[in-house]
């Protein structure tokens, strides 16, 4: 069946899955979610220009419609098992070295790092903005092509077996961890639990007896990688890839140096690569880069244009200013880890009028309360005065710091609207759902 359905799909090969982005000669796959049935829009799909729709549901094909000699429906017992069954068999069918990426923070970021790197040289297919997840996965791999020689699949989980899951379909011959913290504790039950379904890549990678990117100066991820075949990176010479941050408090961006510890010349005749990403937490993910780009054979001097060239621009550790102020936008998620490390960076930077905006950390299940507070404690430490707090958890946990706390996003505007900043360096952090982006055109 799979086989008949890819046959198909190298004549159309464009997967659609939502009708209102419809492409002529797309596939339609009636996927079903809490609140929808794909199945019912499948006939509308073809209306609108699809060639082919896959169903699970016979029901919603039209009156007469021959289900064996139709060639507009195409019956399958799951269309999602369908979507990624395709996906895995179009994997195998065009063989393209891959590299999985996954980690509790910093894993889209390395994604673009390491895709600008590679592109120096190859013709490189990533993952487009966060399709990272069973769906996403699947429709990346769908969009390989015989052209591509090598792709960056990014996975994301929030519970275990979920990595495990998404190798199965993508079967990455390289991995990437880049680093295991408090992320989405609610559905892996704890750290414990955040670190075995993050190292799952990591086991299949072995048994595929493939090879690890490893950050060799985290020993969880050094002992987690165990005797696999890897490339280390990290700042000693004990690694593969060294490398050594030139960073001082009059800069928010990052500057660092690498080497191939087997060269000739040494990490001080390096040359300094002065990128626009900010947080010195980024440093790991740049580093993670290089060591990916030189393992692949792309020239230095390249590897270090791509590195300096890269801009972020999807609210991950960006640099934007205003007419009034310069903000650090890093609200595209949060999580305990990230979040103490945005704010110990950000009180490292040398500024006179430095203000704190962050929202509430959310799936962390029953570590929520105890989380916050530690993040307001570490606040409080870092003795950053001008602090806002947003999100019903921030709020409880702020009372003992005698912060400013909002419950929305939409309190905190109505402040500034009559309390406007000006010359001011202003770190943004929060997760998704709190919508700090709502604030920064009043900033």
């Amino acid at each position: 069946m799979i086989e008949k359905l890819h046959s198909f799909f190298l004549k159309h090969a464009i997967v659609c899955t939502d009708t209102r982005d419809i492409k002529p000669g797309s596939i339609f796959f009636a996927l079903k979610g809490e609140n929808f049935n794909g199945n019912k829009f499948a006939e509308q799909a073809l209306i609108d220009g699809c060639s082919l729709a896959v169903i699970d549901e016979v029901e919603y094909m039209p009156a007469g419609e021959d289900v064996e000699k139709s060639d507009r429906y195409f019956l399958v017992d799951n269309v999602l098992i369908a979507l990624q069954q395709l996906a895995s068999y179009h994997r195998k069918y065009l063989a393209i070295q891959i590299i999985g990426i996954t980690g509790s923070n910093g894993k889209t970021t390395s994604k673009e790092l390491i895709n600008a790197v590679l592109s120096q040289k190859y013709k490189v297919l990533a993952t487009k903005g966060n399709l990272n997840n069973h769906i996403g996965v699947p429709l990346t791999l769908l969009s390989m092509t015989k052209e591509h020689e090598i792709a960056i699949v990014e996975m994301g989980a929030n519970h275990q077996g979920e990595i495990e899951m998404l190798c199965k379909i993508a079967e990455p011959d390289f991995g990437v961890i880049t680093n295991i913290g408090k992320a989405h504790l609610e559905g892996f039950g704890g750290i414990e639990g955040v670190k075995k379904g993050k190292s799952e890549l990591y086991r299949f990678i072995q048994e595929k007896k493939g090879k690890l990117f490893v950050h060799g100066d985290d020993p969880v991820l050094l002992e987690l990688a165990g005797s696999c075949e890897k490339v280390t990176y990290g700042t000693t010479k004990l690694f593969d890839m060294i490398g050594a941050m030139n960073q001082t408090r009059e800069s928010e961006f990052i500057s660092f140096q690498w080497a191939n510890r087997y060269n000739a010349s040494s990490l001080k005749k390096s040359e300094t690569v002065t990128t626009q990403l900010v947080g010195i937490y980024n440093y790991y993910n740049l580093l993670c880069a290089a060591c990916v780009g030189n393992y692949f054979k792309v020239d230095d001097a390249l590897i270090n244009k791509a590195l300096r060239e890269y801009t972020p621009s999807n609210n991950r550790s960006q640099l934007y200013k205003t007419s009034n102020n310069t903000l650090i936008l890093d609200y595209y998620n949060a999580n305990p880890s990230s979040m103490s490390l945005a704010i110990e960076n950000f009180s490292e930077l040398n500024h006179p009028n430095k203000v704190i905006i962050v929202g509430d950390m959310l799936e962390l299940g029953a570590e929520s309360k105890v989380e916050h507070s530690l993040i307001v404690d570490l606040i409080q430490q870092k003795k950053i005065e001008n602090t806002f707090l947003v999100g019903p958890y921030f709020m409880d946990a702020g009372k003992a710091i005698g912060a400013k706390t909002f419950a929305t996003c939409d309190g905190l505007v109505e402040y500034i609207k009559q309390h406007p900043m000006k010359n001011c360096l202003v770190l943004i952090k929060g997760s998704r759902g709190i919508k700090l982006e709502n604030v920064v055109q009043f900033l």
